[in-house]
């Protein structure tokens, strides 16, 4: 998997800098994806998410409460985002601390699922953004890309492989 963090100066300001993905050079973001995809049914809950956003990274920072936390592996910062707590909708994201979020995709979440591993839309989701959570959590490390020193942002390398993948498909 190759990715790039593609930050979103619209939604990003002094409290927070919001970022998206774009995978292996796909046409759109996953942020892009996911509004097209519910920009019909759900047009008001995905306005009040890009409000939500606008206003984290503006006004408030990313506040925790603003996240359902831990909806991925332990560590890994995947938390799902969402604009009432009766909302249907809901948005994966990885969190670093108040002041960095990158949005990836999601989707409609029925009330009469538990889970997310109840729904293979919103599990696919989900597994993508620990995916991607991993590649950067091993990139830093390698660093080849990191915080910046107010940590809003990410500097270094802000495309990233999979090497692994690289094995894979050569093989």
């Amino acid at each position: 998997m190759k990715i790039k963090l593609v930050k979103i100066a619209q939604l990003s300001g002094n409290k927070a800098s919001i970022y998206t993905v774009l995978i292996d050079n796909d046409n759109g973001t996953l942020f892009d994806k996911f509004i097209i995809e519910n920009k019909i049914s759900f047009k008001s809950e995905l306005h009040n998410l890009t409000v939500r956003l606008k206003t984290m990274g503006q006004d408030t920072g990313a506040r925790e409460h603003f996240f359902k936390q831990f909806e991925g592996n332990p560590g890994d910062g995947v938390c799902a985002l969402y604009d009432e707590p009766k909302s249907h909708l809901r948005l994966y994201c990885i969190r670093y601390g108040t002041t960095l979020v990158i949005v990836g995709g999601g989707g409609y979440k029925p009330k009469n699922i538990r889970a997310l591993q109840e729904d293979p839309k919103l599990t696919a989701e989900n597994h993508k953004m620990r995916s991607i959570s991993q590649l950067i959590t091993a990139k830093m490390s390698e660093g080849q890309i990191w915080f910046t020193k107010d940590y809003m942002e990410f500097d270094g390398s802000l495309e990233l492989t999979n090497e692994d993948d690289e094995d894979d498909e050569n093989d």
